[in-house]
């Protein structure tokens, strides 16, 4: 099935100056329709960016069938564009929607449409230290019903944004609560998928660890609230007495692309990954006895994120002296190193979109 393209009626200037995150967007979007009565996927267009037309009856207000995903496109140093694993996306994009009973974008056609809408939109790729096009591909239904029931119509959605560095003055740690009341997910429930519920069922226990002077949440699970799950919206790891320990992607844990990426690049390195249910109680028992040398979240928009500090029940206990380790820095450094194309990509994860000129 064929791109079709709509020419704008005129472009947007290119931003000057700081670019902050998801602020600013490209003259163009992809978007593509579904109809189960038309025999599923009819039509694929890059058009103008722009509003989108809806019913207020459109399910998607009422019974929130929607998905989305995150991925980024990379200006090397010699103008070459390139993607970083967005296979990947695009497989985590099938589990998610067939968990919210959402027909699934064929693996070819989700890559290739961010193909397509990179291509098209390559001047909006910035270039500056830590910059990159951020890209939000998603999928909503439209049908109209207020009856509960999977939608027959869908439309999926692409959308680009300029985006700055995440860490303007550098990767710094963040101090986390962590939360024992509220709960992210349970078993048999949507936590392995990226459903924009998930996001929404956070956000108050982020205002309860903000109100408390901390950045972000550590999430337990939602049957015992003892085991340690994500961070924020990020997953989470930690070095304990040389060993990196992480909670296992069973159901209730977002298996990320950066995840499976550092895990791939530490036990390259001859580290002993743990992927575990661990208790609160031996993480704090850990950080109690000095054996928690380092701790991280991991996700596509900042990569890496230091742990400087706990707080659970009161009790709080600062990890390597609130400074970023020598193996998250390592990390950190390899990973966007192979994104921006400065080091070698042994692994084949990048997709050059864009061939220097």
């Amino acid at each position: 099935m064929d791109i079709r393209f709509e020419e704008a009626a005129a472009l947007k200037e290119k931003p000057q100056g700081p670019l902050g995150f998801g602020k600013i967007y490209t003259d163009y979007m992809y978007v593509a329709e579904y109809d189960k009565n038309k025999g599923g996927w009819w039509d694929q267009a890059i058009v103008p960016f722009g509003p989108i037309e809806m019913s207020p009856a459109s399910m998607v207000l009422h019974y929130a069938q929607e998905t989305f995903e995150g991925l980024k496109a990379y200006r090397t140093k010699d103008g070459t564009i390139q993607l970083f694993r967005p296979e990947m996306n695009a497989r985590r994009f099938i589990n998610s929607n067939e968990r919210m009973s959402m027909p699934a974008v064929p693996e070819d056609m989700f890559v290739n449409a961010v193909r397509a809408l990179v291509e098209k939109e390559a001047a909006w790729v910035p270039s500056g230290e830590g910059e990159s096009l951020y890209i939000r591909p998603y999928m909503f239904a439209t049908e109209e019903g207020v009856g509960v029931h999977p939608s027959a119509k869908y439309k999926f959605i692409i959308i680009a944004s300029p985006s700055g560095a995440y860490y303007a003055s550098g990767v710094n740690p963040v101090k986390i609560w962590v939360e024992d009341e509220y709960i992210r997910a349970a078993p048999g429930g949507t936590g392995f998928t990226k459903c924009g519920g998930n996001y929404a069922g956070s956000l108050k226990a982020q205002e309860k660890a903000e109100q408390a002077g901390y950045e972000q949440v550590l999430w337990l699970d939602g049957v015992n609230r003892k085991y340690v799950e994500e961070v924020g919206s990020m997953n989470v790891m930690f070095l304990i007495d040389g060993k990196v320990v992480t909670a296992p992607t069973d159901g209730t844990v977002l298996p990320g692309v950066t995840r499976n990426s550092i895990i791939h690049l530490l036990k390259d390195w001859g580290y002993e990954v743990e992927e575990r249910h661990m208790s609160i109680d031996e993480l704090m028992e850990a950080a109690r006895d000095g054996k928690l040398q380092e701790a991280w979240g991991t996700g596509t928009a900042a990569v890496i994120s230091p742990i400087g500090e706990l707080c659970y029940k009161g009790e709080k206990h600062v990890i390597n002296d609130f400074k970023t380790g020598d193996l998250t820095q390592k990390l950190y450094d390899t990973l966007t190193g192979i994104q921006w194309g400065e080091l070698e990509d042994p692994y084949n994860w990048t997709q050059v979109v864009v061939e220097a000129e």
